[in-house]
């Protein structure tokens, strides 16, 4: 099922990058393979493949995509819950092998799939997948239960302001500081929502429905950026519940995620201002999830998963993916190429576990920020006598690393049958880096950027491949698009 157009030498990667887990193969679920001068990035980014594959599980009603390996009690059918779902999207849709997330995308809207238990915008992340495959027959099948689960969303958590209401903890983010309220998470992930449908229905020559789902993004996009950022403050916050509906008196990391879905005004961009500073965001293992300022930062509650201060790669992998469209869309005054190539490597290097005098790859749920220590792990093995679902969060599947490998570090993205290549990382950030069989409509792409021309023989500089053909050189890192 792999790919077989590729520059390196597949089976290197397979026998160097091996991980005692079972499940499906990366290798034959065809993922991109990826040579790297960075150590780190390159260890943890063939172990996410192989824990991501690890959660794809074939049942009675074709695959699907778990987040916690073992059961939980709180989980849906097949062991599913929603709540991380459009990072399993977002992740998925590399893949050369494309039934996984079609079968994935089908059950969430079966009878018995939990689609709103958590905040999840089923149809914006469909859509992302389909524009990957520049293939929309399965957004295009589902639009009446997706046109019909935004409905759903707006009659429970829609309010006559117009916004959408939430609590952290149906938005996956239980005791935050802010609390409850209309949060900028769902109100982003909805507005993304209904830009879905109305491409969708466009598509599908639905014209008055797409004009129609079209205005309720531009009038959420509008309460968004006006009563949701915080003039003062120059960041979104969550118009919080438990402060009789004014903003919150807290900046969280929840106030980026606008720019995963080019929400915000440029002249917001003010906001990212604070991620890189100790007073606020920064950490040696962060971004904290709340600044680092507020009286409430972590503070102890009897409940291992806190988003009050602590680390969470699922909160991590959307600023990052935020930074990216900041970058992309208004060239970033506040942060740089190389400050998100140092976040991805930051990133990269939080994903470790050392037991019995031994380093290896590890994801978990959160961290503390300051330790690098996986917390809620921690929390759980301190109670006594331990819990059975102690080590539940080992290989947690509930955020994104190699879709930013792919979208941010080498800046790979499809649009409109256009793949457009925009790497997003300094010219003395890395010395090489391979990107290799990137599975993209009908074609496969591979980036290749050798500093010195020492590593792979092809000369100095960019290097875009369709196909095994070389399309595209630049000496320098610059934009390149290829039309399907």
């Amino acid at each position: 099922m792999a790919n077989k157009y590729h520059i390196l030498n597949p089976t290197l990667k397979k026998e160097t990058h091996t991980y005692d887990l079972e499940g499906i193969s990366p290798f034959d679920a065809g993922i991109p393979l990826l040579d790297i001068s960075d150590s780190t990035i390159e260890e943890i980014y063939y172990f996410r493949w192989h824990t991501f594959c690890h959660h794809i599980k074939t049942t009675p009603e074709g695959y699907v995509i778990t987040e916690f390996y073992p059961p939980v009690p709180w989980a849906g059918k097949y062991n599913t819950i929603n709540c991380p779902a459009m990072h399993h999207f977002n992740e998925g849709r590399w893949l050369y092998n494309r039934e996984y997330l079609s079968d994935y995308a089908k059950f969430w809207f079966t009878e018995d799939a939990e689609r709103r238990k958590y905040s999840f915008p089923a149809a914006y992340s469909i859509l992302e997948a389909c524009r990957v495959w520049n293939d929309f027959t399965i957004a295009e099948s589902l639009y009446e239960p997706m046109k019909e689960n935004y409905f759903e969303w707006k009659r429970s958590h829609g309010r006559e302001c117009g916004l959408f209401y939430q609590t952290d903890n149906r938005d996956g983010m239980e005791y935050s500081v802010s609390g409850p309220g209309f949060r900028p998470t769902i109100n982003s992930y909805m507005y993304a929502e209904s830009r879905a449908l109305s491409e969708i229905a466009t598509r599908k020559g639905f014209t008055k429905e797409s004009e129609a789902f079209a205005l309720e993004a531009k009038k959420l996009r509008e309460l968004i950026n006006t009563r949701l950022w915080d003039e003062n403050a120059q960041f979104y916050k969550n118009l919080a519940e438990r402060k009789n509906y004014t903003l919150a008196d807290v900046r969280e990391e929840i106030g980026y995620i606008p720019w995963c879905f080019n929400i915000p005004e440029k002249r917001m961009s003010v906001a990212w201002k604070f991620l890189n500073d100790e007073n606020y965001f920064a950490a040696p293992y962060g971004p904290t999830t709340a600044e680092r300022n507020h009286p409430d930062f972590m503070k102890e509650f009897d409940h291992e998963c806190l988003w009050n201060g602590p680390s969470w790669p699922f909160a991590t992998c959307q600023t990052i993916g935020a930074m990216a469209n900041l970058l992309k869309n208004h060239n970033g005054t506040y942060v740089t190429k190389s400050d998100l190539f140092a976040l991805l490597k930051q990133y990269a290097s939080c994903q470790y576990i050392t037991e019995n005098g031994e380093k290896r790859p590890f994801i978990d749920e959160n961290l503390d920020p300051f330790t690098g220590e996986w917390l809620a792990r921690k929390i759980l093995h301190s109670i006594r006598p331990i819990r059975d679902d102690a080590d539940r969060g080992r290989d947690y599947n509930h955020s994104t690393f190699c879709d930013l490998v792919i979208t941010c570090l080498c800046g790979i993205s499809v649009e409109g049958g256009v793949i457009a290549i925009d790497p997003l990382f300094g010219e003395n950030d890395i010395d090489y880096i391979c990107l290799d069989g990137v599975s993209a409509g009908t074609h496969s792409i591979t980036l290749l950027w050798d500093k010195n021309g020492l590593r792979y023989g092809k000369g100095t500089g960019l290097h875009i491949y369709v196909d095994g053909t070389e399309y595209a050189h630049s000496d320098s890192i610059t934009k390149i698009s290829i039309q399907l």
